[in-house]
């Protein structure tokens, strides 16, 4: 099964580190991502664009010209995943959600290769459970509350959530 992951940045020139980013990208299978660039005033949308040229098979940007919500942001990195790509599964992270020190980016994308199967299981468990079948916006699920799940079973170190 293919994965899709939406990742929001909004002024994140700081914390990106596009060698280590690029470089744990290239090392996952079967996950296409889609970098959705919400208006950045800084060069996160140049880094970005760099990042998609180490990825090009497995990356994709959005570029949001005017700063939107974090759910008009998802909604356009998925809209994009569902008409480019045919995936089973879509997930999303906006950046501000985590504490992007040092290797934060880097550790992220670590986490979600390394666990990519137990993500994939937990959201199939979580639709499942679900009575009514979900439009394509409501399947989306945040790669975050699975990682602090899959975490709170003690398989997690090295990544750090904002509370």
């Amino acid at each position: 099964m293919k994965i899709g992951i939406i990742i929001i940045f909004n002024n994140n020139e700081k914390n990106i580190d596009k060698k280590l980013f690029s470089e744990q990208i290239n090392k996952t299978q079967n996950i296409k991502f889609c970098l959705v660039n919400n208006c950045s005033k800084d060069k996160t949308y140049q880094i970005l664009k760099e990042i998609k040229e180490d990825c090009e098979s497995i990356v994709s940007i959005v570029d949001i010209k005017k700063f939107v919500s974090e759910s008009s942001a998802k909604r356009a990195g998925a809209r994009f995943m569902f008409n480019q790509f045919e995936l089973s599964h879509i997930g999303f992270i906006n950046t501000n959600s985590i504490n992007l020190h040092e290797e934060g980016l880097y550790n992220l994308i670590r986490n979600i290769r390394e666990h990519q199967i137990e993500i994939l299981e937990y959201n199939i468990e979580t639709q499942m459970e679900k009575e009514i079948k979900q439009t394509m916006f409501q399947s989306l699920f945040s790669v975050i509350e699975y990682l602090k799940c899959i975490k709170s079973k003690g398989q997690f170190s090295k990544l750090e959530y904002k509370q």
